[in-house]
């Protein structure tokens, strides 16, 4: 029997190119490091425009949500199967997705159950870019956006097939293993929704060690 080759994925449409550049324009970085990765992530977009959204680039964006509890000081993160380490959930950006943070907000849903969850308003808390292991296939940097988002530690999770665990874990107290640079991405999340939330600055002995 013949069968037709798989339907390639639509490209991501305009729009979500255009709304991806207005998202990281929108970040404010605190360090010349990450003014480096912001201008290098912006340029790269402009350069592939929506091949920069999608798997076919070795290199492209990716949209992630960094889980916080309502005191600010717990964090939500899945032991990801593939990777063999913690991380925050996220993942790639689907082209039906209506901006980075639809996408963020699904993959946040599809890995850990958790749908009644509040956005922090003002857009992405941070850019970042990492390498990935050859575990990862084709897939060689992540040009990762994340979202601060705020989450009920009492509401049920669940555990997809990427995972192998889903839990909370106190900011200043991350489990061995967790992804490289991620105390530092939840510290930057955390210090984002003190100041949108008018939390005032938050706690050094909340920060992560």
């Amino acid at each position: 029997m013949w069968f037709a080759d798989p339907v390639p994925a639509p490209p991501p449409r305009t729009s979500l190119v255009e709304s991806a550049a207005a998202a990281l324009a929108a970040v404010v970085p605190t360090t010349r490091l990450a003014a480096e990765v912001q201008a290098h992530v912006c340029a790269y977009l402009e350069t592939h425009g929506a091949a920069a959204l999608t798997r076919d680039l070795p290199e492209h964006l990716t949209a992630s949500t960094l889980v916080l509890d309502e005191a600010l000081t717990h964090t939500l993160l899945c032991f990801h199967r593939k990777g063999g380490f913690w991380v925050q959930p996220g993942g790639h950006v689907d082209p039906t997705d209506d901006d980075l943070l639809a996408g963020a907000l699904r993959e946040l849903q599809e890995e850990t159950g958790l749908s009644r969850v509040r956005p922090v308003a003002g857009g992405p808390a941070d850019v970042d870019r990492h390498a990935l292991s050859g575990a990862f296939g084709r897939c060689t940097w992540h040009l990762d956006v994340g979202y601060a988002v705020i989450a009920d530690r009492s509401d049920d999770v669940v555990v997809s097939a990427e995972s192998t665990d889903v839990a909370w874990f106190p900011l200043d107290a991350l489990p061995p293993g967790a992804a490289g640079g991620l105390a530092d991405r939840l510290a930057r999340a955390r210090a984002v929704a003190a100041a949108r939330l008018g939390r005032g600055s938050p706690a050094a002995d909340a920060a992560p060690s």
